[in-house]
C-alpha cells in the first residue's frame, strides 16, 4: 500500500501476512520512500528536472520474450523515479528492454549482489531516524462488473485501463488536493483506492483532536471512493467490495467477451484468456511468463470442493487437456492461471512507526495476528462457479506465485538449484526480527550466508541480516538491459527487483484481511488494526508463539467456518513485566513457564477476541480499554465503539463472515441444486443484491448492526 504524504517509518497491514525488508522507492515530487516490510518512509526529496518522452507501454496480446519501456509520460509522471524512469514504487517497470528468462538468469547473482549493497546503503542512512506524529492508511481493492439485468447476467467488465487513464488525467490536474487516489491491479476488471492523504496527516504533536483525526473520517472516505468513480462507470456498470468473481473461468463471464487461448496466451489457460490480465503493466505478463518458464509447467491451484448432499462422489471434472488432467486433483476445484490468486481483492492497512525498532516490535506482535484477522474477514468460498470447502483465498494467491522448481521444493534432490526453500514468494513470515524473539524461529530458513556476512559487516543487525540474505536467495525477475549497472549509493532498482516479488503476509502492508462487503465493515478491520498496533505498543503485550504454530493458524483460518469450528494457537499470558497495572487486574496473572511450551494454548476466536473467564483477557476488552484513556470526542467514540463491537460480534458468531453469508445466500436460493455449483442465475443474484447492499439501497442487519 502507498499512501501520499505519509512521512516516516511506516508498518503495512491488510487483514493478511508480514515481511520485512527496508527499501528505496523513488516517486516525482515526493522524494525518497524508504520500504521495510514492516516499515515504509518518506524522505523530502526534490521533483525530477528530467525530460519525460512518450507513454511507453508496449502492448502485446500474447506478451512477447522482451518488454519495452520507454519514459513515462506527462500525465504518468507520479509513477517515476527522480531520473524520469518508470520505477517499481507503484508497480510499474523500469525502463528499457525487459531481459527474457534465459538473459535474466545469467545477471541474476550480479543483480543480487548490487542489491544487497543497495539495501545496506539506504539501512544505514536511515536507521537512526525517528517520527512522532502517528499517521497511518488503508488501501482497498475493487472488481468492476456489468449487469445485464434483461438476461440475468453478470460479467466482469475488463475496463480499468480506461478508468485509470481518465484517473490519472484528474490527479495530475488537481496536484495534492485529491481525496481519493486510483491505482491499478493485476485484472484488468479491478481497480485500486487510498485515500489522498493520510489519516492524521493534518495532526501535529501537540493537536487535541490528534486522536479525532486518525479514527473519524475512516467510513466516509470510503464511501466517497464510490461517489468518486460512479460517474465514470456505464449505466449497469458498478463496483464492488468483492474479493473475488464466483465464476471466473466459466463461458461467458467477461465484458467485452473473452476466450481462452491456451496455446498462444502467455498464461496458457484453458479458462481465461489474457485479456483477464491488466495491460496497463507488463509487469503482470512478465511475471507469468517468467515463473511458467522457470517451473516448467503453468500454475497449478487446487482448492477442496463442498461436498454438498447431491455433490459427485468423487468429483472428478473431464478438461481434454493433458496438463490439466496431470495437475487436477480429485474432489478439488482445479485452476491453471496467476489471475485465479491475484484477482482477489483484499483490505490493507498501513501504519507509521516511530523508528526502525518500534517497527520491528509491531511487526513480530502483529504477526501472530495474521491468521486472527484472515479468519474474522473470511469472504471467499466460491471459485470456477463451485462452492468449495475453503473460505479464505490466502493459498490460492500462495500456490498462484509460487515459482520453486521441484528441486527447491524438496522433490527432488539438489542437482541444477542451491537451496531448499520452505515457502513461496507469497506466504507467511518465515522468522521474527526482535533479537528478543529469535527462540520462536522454529520453521527453517535458507539464506546465503555470503550476502549476511556482508550485512552483518555493514552494521545490519542479525535478524534483519538474515531475513534480506533469505529474501535474496530468490531469483529477480523484473530486470531492464539500461539497468543493469547502477549506482549503490543513488539507486535502488536492484533492491526493488527482489524485494518487491516476496510477498509475505506481513510485508509492507499487514495482508491477511479479506475486502468486506460494506464500507462500515471494511472501516472496522482497519480501525480496530490500527487499535490493536496502539494496544500492543502502550500495554508492552507479547502475543509471539513459535512461527510454525503460526503456520498452522494460517492454514486453519481458511477453513470453512473457521471462526466457530476451529481453535487456533495463541499466547497464554500476553503480559509482560513492563506492562502497567490495569483496572481488571488480569496482569496480575503474569507468569513465567519453566517450559515455553506452556505459555501457548489452541483457544477459539471468540475466546481469543472476546476473552474467558480469568483465565484470558481477550483483544476486545483491552483496546476498549485504550480507547477510553485516549481523548476522543462524543461522536468519535461512538463510532469506535460501534467498529470494535462489529470485530466482537464476529468473533463470538453472532455476525456472520462474508464467506458464511454468501455460502448461506447460495445454498438457500430457489435454483441451487445442493450439487457445489454456483450458477449464473446465483451470480447475478449474489452481486446484484451485493451492490445494493453496498450501495445503501438494502440494509442487511445481519451483515452490520447499526
Amino acid at each position: 500500500m502507498r499512501v501520499n504524504g505519509l512521512g516516516g517509518l511506516t508498518v503495512t497491514t491488510t487483514v493478511g501476512c508480514v515481511n520485512s525488508v527496508m527499501g528505496l522507492k523513488l516517486i516525482s515530487g515526493m522524494g525518497l520512500i524508504v520500504k521495510s516490510n514492516p516499515l515504509y518512509r518518506l524522505i523530502p526529496g526534490k521533483k525530477s528536472s528530467s525530460s519525460t518522452t512518450g507513454c511507453g507501454r508496449h502492448h502485446t496480446p500474447h506478451g512477447p520474450d522482451t518488454v519495452h519501456t520507454t519514459n513515462a509520460c506527462a500525465k504518468h509522471s507520479k509513477y517515476n523515479d527522480i531520473s524520469g524512469k518508470t520505477c517499481l514504487a507503484m508497480g510499474l517497470l523500469p525502463a528499457g528492454e525487459q531481459l527474457n528468462f534465459q538473459d535474466s538468469q545469467r545477471h541474476a547473482e550480479h543483480i543480487r549482489r548490487q542489491g544487497i549493497k543497495q539495501f545496506i546503503n539506504i539501512y544505514n542512512r536511515n536507521k537512526d531516524r525517528i517520527d512522532r506524529c502517528f499517521k497511518w492508511g488503508d488501501e482497498m481493492e475493487y472488481t468492476i462488473v456489468r449487469f445485464d439485468h434483461n438476461s440475468h447476467k453478470v460479467r466482469l467488465s475488463l475496463r480499468s485501463e480506461e478508468l485509470l487513464h481518465i484517473m490519472y488525467e484528474r490527479e495530475e490536474r488537481e496536484g495534492k488536493n485529491q481525496r481519493v487516489l486510483w491505482r491499478q491491479e493485476s485484472g484488468s476488471f479491478q481497480i485500486e483506492a487510498t485515500p489522498g492523504q493520510p489519516y492524521g496527516y493534518n495532526s501535529d504533536l501537540n493537536d487535541k483532536n490528534s486522536m479525532n483525526n486518525l479514527f473519524n473520517n475512516v467510513e466516509n472516505q470510503m464511501r466517497e471512493r464510490r461517489l468518486d468513480i460512479r460517474g465514470l462507470l456505464h449505466e449497469d456498470e458498478a463496483i464492488l467490495c468483492l474479493t473475488n468473481y464466483p465464476r471466473m473461468g466459466c463461458t461467458d463471464t467477461t465484458v467485452p467477451n473473452t476466450k481462452p487461448d491456451p496455446l498462444n496466451s502467455v498464461s496458457g489457460s484453458i479458462f481465461v484468456s489474457d485479456d483477464h490480465i491488466s495491460h496497463l503493466n507488463q509487469k503482470y505478463f512478465i511475471i507469468e511468463k517468467y515463473f511458467n518458464e522457470r517451473v516448467g509447467h503453468k500454475v497449478a491451484i487446487n482448492v477442496p470442493i463442498f461436498k454438498d448432499t447431491k455433490t459427485p462422489d468423487p468429483f472428478i471434472e473431464f478438461f481434454g487437456h493433458k496438463e490439466a488432467m496431470r495437475a487436477a486433483k480429485v474432489d478439488h476445484i482445479y485452476m491453471d492461471s496467476k489471475i485465479f490468486g491475484n484477482g482477489c481483492s483484499c483490505l490493507q492497512v498501513t501504519m507509521q512507526a516511530t523508528d526502525v525498532n518500534e517497527a520491528f516490535i509491531l511487526y513480530d506482535q502483529l504477526a501472530p495476528l495474521t491468521p486472527i484477522m484472515m479468519a474474522l474477514g473470511a469472504s471467499t468460498p466460491i471459485y470456477r462457479g463451485y462452492l468449495s470447502d475453503r473460505d479464505g483465498r490466502w493459498d490460492v494467491i500462495a500456490d498462484s506465485l509460487d515459482d520453486r522448481t521441484p528441486e527447491e521444493r524438496g522433490e527432488k534432490p539438489l542437482k541444477h538449484n542451491k537451496y531448499r526453500i520452505q515457502r513461496p514468494r507469497y506466504s507467511a513470515i518465515g522468522a521474527y526480527l526482535c533479537e528478543s524473539n529469535q527462540s520462536y524461529n522454529d520453521s527453517p530458513i535458507a539464506y546465503n550466508t555470503d550476502y549476511y556476512n556482508e550485512l552483518i559487516g555493514s552494521g545490519v543487525p542479525s535478524p534483519l541480516a538474515q531475513h534480506i540474505a533469505y529474501l535474496f536467495i530468490r531469483d529477480p525477475i523484473l530486470i531492464s538491459s539500461e539497468k543493469l549497472d547502477q549506482n549503490p549509493e543513488t539507486e535502488s532498482d536492484h533492491f526493488e527487483a527482489i524485494q518487491a516479488t516476496n510477498w509475505q503476509s506481513l510485508r509492507v502492508e499487514f495482508r491477511p484481511m479479506e475486502i468486506q462487503m460494506t464500507d462500515a465493515e471494511n472501516a472496522a478491520f482497519a480501525v480496530v488494526t490500527i487499535l490493536l498496533s496502539r494496544v500492543i505498543l502502550k500495554y508492552k503485550l507479547n502475543f509471539v508463539i513459535p512461527i510454525t504454530k503460526i503456520d498452522e493458524n494460517m492454514s486453519t483460518a481458511q477453513k470453512r467456518d473457521s471462526v466457530n469450528r476451529c481453535k487456533f494457537w495463541f499466547r497464554k499470558d500476553i503480559f509482560t513485566p513492563n506492562t502497567p497495572l490495569f483496572v481488571n487486574g488480569f496482569n496480575d496473572n503474569h507468569v513465567i513457564y519453566d517450559v515455553e511450551e506452556e505459555s501457548y494454548i489452541e483457544m477459539s476466536i471468540n475466546e481469543i477476541m472476546n476473552g474467558y473467564d480469568q483465565e484470558f483477557p481477550g483483544l476486545i476488552p483491552l483496546i476498549k480499554d485504550y480507547v477510553n484513556s485516549i481523548a476522543l470526542d462524543a461522536q468519535t467514540y461512538g463510532k469506535v465503539q460501534q467498529y470494535i463491537q462489529l470485530i466482537a460480534d464476529r468473533a463470538s458468531g453472532k455476525l456472520p463472515t462474508p464467506a458464511q453469508w454468501i455460502r448461506d445466500f447460495v445454498r438457500k436460493h430457489n435454483t441451487y441444486k445442493y450439487d457445489s455449483v454456483v450458477n449464473e442465475n446465483i451470480t447475478y443474484d449474489l452481486l446484484n443484491t451485493l451492490n445494493r447492499i453496498q450501495n445503501e439501497c438494502l440494509s442487511v442487519n445481519e451483515l452490520v448492526k447499526n
